[in-house]
């Protein structure tokens, strides 16, 4: 007699294939597919950035290699804040800088001095890597490492013997930390530095000097679960998106081609035909530089900022990696903190109900009667299961009817990426009123994609895709109403010393305040521009909703002394003036011609004493090969007579095109020049968005 359990298994199998219902037949991967390391990782989706190392200490964007040990003190040390930061702020992980270009190891290495074993701070017994893994082992987060190829200290960087210098600190990290879910190479390169008291600039080829295949292979063979993020040689495991603003491409493709340069558009969107399965990683920082700096401590991103940055990366299949800079005391600075507080439950509330959830799926095509594959799939909850169509469709449209006519401002859309990345463009429709509404056309989809629109209510809403790399699938269709996040205002100052306050939408009213006070629904209404005189001025501002009764987040700008009289001297085009105008959006290149170094020249009006000066570099993708890397400032006061008061390079700046801040000893001065010695890319006009005085 057969087993009951038998009979029982026969009798249902034998119901599923007559109710068709067999998953025979199932859709075959297209084109290249994610390996599990990157799908484990793309599932992380949001995890953190750590920087911490001695040029901390003397407030530059990147060390030069020559700091003194001595002066890393973080006093206040705690890692476990650090990740207890990063776990409330729903984050699954932390890179953490165990070594910056300046070659100052955050572990006691046991291949240089120039590490944290020789510090006076708890007698050279730290090691700020291994603390920070238990941290996160302490809190579930998974742990990475960034060990960046250049090294500015070391005396063998650029010949055959540092390579070994590097993979035998890559084994130290790789092998004494526990498990690492990703390591990062970075991609800047070669350059001026100490190397060893040479005090020289030394070049790279880095696509060949670190021999990446077999860097790649001791990584793989230490940590097989690893992915590797790289942008200076090989293709990794993950790609740079081109940009530190925080964004990816809307088009954007999970693929690269194995070989071959990859040209930064091509970094913002993939390659549609891709050989290799490359997907993006978007990294920024929550400031707008990498390292602490105090005078940054009032530009920490806004909510409404905070919130672009997810829906421009995790909302267009990349992942988030957000910086925090730690402070020098060795804490995250409690701005930051909040932020990412703020952060957790805005994202929180706009995804808590998903409208789907309750609707009915039909579809306008279907892989055959197999129910495996029908439209409930698409809002069963189940990220493994998926709606599919048979194999020779293209254009496919899946639709979501309501109980009852439902409000909703966000779309999300994912695809199942075993099988490859498929879609290449579609479409969203709400019923509304008897007739079909487009309300947003994109292209590709990817592990997730998530749209924002004004707000609709509709009884109806339609994914129709209108065409793919092969027959679609999706796996998890939602659809949530989004509170609404009122956009702080955007403060400028132009040169006749007029303060301007732009809102961030249509319905919002604008209030300030000059004395640094916080303004309120009762304090100053922003109406036409405000008269400011010439001095300084410390001005707040929020937007504010009358209907709802809700504030914006304060924005505040402090500005130095008005460039009313300022007057350019070097240049004779009008349009040199738009360095002046207070619009960040404006910018003025000198004539090609003009052979480096190239001089801009401006008279005060009138003797001022400085302290220091800002540069801001076009902010056009377009403009980037303008930017000034290398610079002498100087200042007269007889336009004869000229004294250099700074002179180096703006770290990082074609990455980071934010505000540079240079600071020197007093000075008294009529006339400054800012001499452009070196752009990004040679041969380049020289470009300013706006140049600005320090004054005490």
């Amino acid at each position: 007699m057969m087993p009951t359990y038998f009979v029982l298994g026969l009798i249902l199998n034998l119901m599923i294939q007559s109710a068709g219902w067999s998953q025979t037949n199932p859709p075959q991967p297209v084109g290249p597919v994610p390996s599990e390391n990157q799908l484990r990782w793309q599932k992380m989706e949001y995890y953190a950035f750590i920087h911490f190392s001695i040029n901390t200490y003397t407030d530059m964007a990147w060390g030069l290699g020559n700091e003194d040990p001595k002066l890393f003190n973080p006093t206040k040390l705690d890692c476990r804040q650090w990740a207890r930061i990063c776990k409330e702020a729903g984050m699954k992980g932390i890179i953490f800088t165990a070594k910056h270009h300046s070659g100052f190891c955050l572990w006691p290495s046991k291949y240089t001095d120039y590490s944290v074993k020789n510090v006076p701070w708890r007698n050279g017994k730290a090691d700020i890597v291994r603390e920070l893994s238990d941290a996160c082992k302490e809190y579930g987060l998974k742990f990475g490492v960034y060990l960046s190829p250049w090294d500015r200290n070391h005396a063998d960087y650029g010949k055959p013997e540092y390579i070994t210098y590097f993979r035998n600190q890559l084994q130290e990290l790789l092998t004494n930390y526990g498990d690492i879910f990703e390591v990062w190479f970075d991609g800047a390169n070669g350059g001026s530095g100490y190397y060893g008291g040479a005090n020289e600039t030394r070049k790279i080829d880095s696509k060949t000097y670190y021999d990446w295949p077999n860097t790649y292979k001791l990584v793989r063979k230490l940590q097989p679960n690893i992915v590797i993020w790289n942008d200076g040689g090989d293709r990794a495991d993950l790609r740079w998106v081109g940009t530190e603003a925080g964004y990816v491409g809307e088009t954007n493709w999970s693929l690269l081609n194995a070989t071959g340069d990859v040209p930064e558009q091509m970094l913002r969107h993939g390659v549609e035909n891709g050989d290799t399965w490359v997907p993006g990683e978007v990294n920024t920082s929550i400031r707008p530089e990498w390292f602490y700096h105090e005078r940054e401590d009032r530009k920490v991103k806004t909510l409404p900022q905070l919130m672009d940055l997810y829906y421009n990366s995790i909302g267009r299949n990349g992942t988030l990696l957000l910086n925090f800079p730690i402070m020098p005391n060795g804490l995250i600075h409690e701005k930051d903190e909040k932020a990412v507080q703020e952060f957790a439950k805005a994202t929180k509330e706009a995804f808590a109900v998903n409208l789907a959830k309750n609707a009915r799926a039909t579809a306008s095509h279907e892989r055959g009667k197999n129910a495996a594959y029908d439209a409930r799939k698409a809002i069963d909850a189940d990220p493994e299961s998926y709606w599919a169509t048979d194999d020779a469709v293209r254009n496919a449209s899946l639709t979501l009817r309501f109980v009852k006519p439902t409000a909703f401002n966000r779309f999300l859309v994912q695809e199942p990426i075993r099988l490859g990345q498929r879609v290449k463009s579609f479409t969203v429709e709400a019923f509304v009123d008897g007739n079909w509404k487009e309300i947003a056309r994109q292209t590709t989809i990817g592990y997730k994609r998530i749209l924002r629109f004004p707000t609709v209510e509709a009884t109806q809403l339609r994914l129709t895709i209108l065409d793919t790399k092969g027959p679609p699938l999706i796996s998890n269709l939602a659809v949530y109403k989004a509170p609404l996040i009122l956009t702080p205002p955007v403060v400028m100052r132009d040169q006749a010393g007029e303060i301007h306050i732009q809102p961030g939408d249509t319905e919002s009213e604008l209030y300030y305040t000059l004395d640094g006070s916080t303004p309120t629904a009762k304090t100053n209404r922003y109406t036409a521009p405000v008269k400011t005189g010439t001095g300084k001025v410390d001005l707040k501002a929020i937007a504010y909703n009358p209907s709802t009764k809700q504030s914006s987040i304060v924005s505040e700008e402090k500005f130095d002394v008005a460039r009313t009289a300022w007057k350019i001297l070097s240049a004779d085009a009008k349009p040199a003036y738009q360095v002046l105008d207070g619009n960040p959006n404006t910018s003025w290149r000198q004539n090609k011609s003009q052979p480096m170094p190239a001089d801009l020249v401006i008279d005060l009006g009138k003797e001022e004493t400085l302290t220091g000066f800002r540069y801001l570099p076009a902010q056009n993708w377009w403009e980037e090969s303008s930017i000034i890397t290398h610079y002498q400032f100087e200042v007269s006061a007889d336009k004869t007579n000229w004294k250099t008061v700074s002179e180096g390079e703006f770290p990082n700046i074609k990455n980071s095109p934010v505000w540079q801040t240079k600071s020197f000893g007093p000075t008294k001065a009529r006339y400054i020049k800012l001499r452009a010695l070196k752009n990004t890319q040679e041969g380049s006009a020289s470009g300013y968005a706006e140049i600005d005085i320090i004054t005490p």
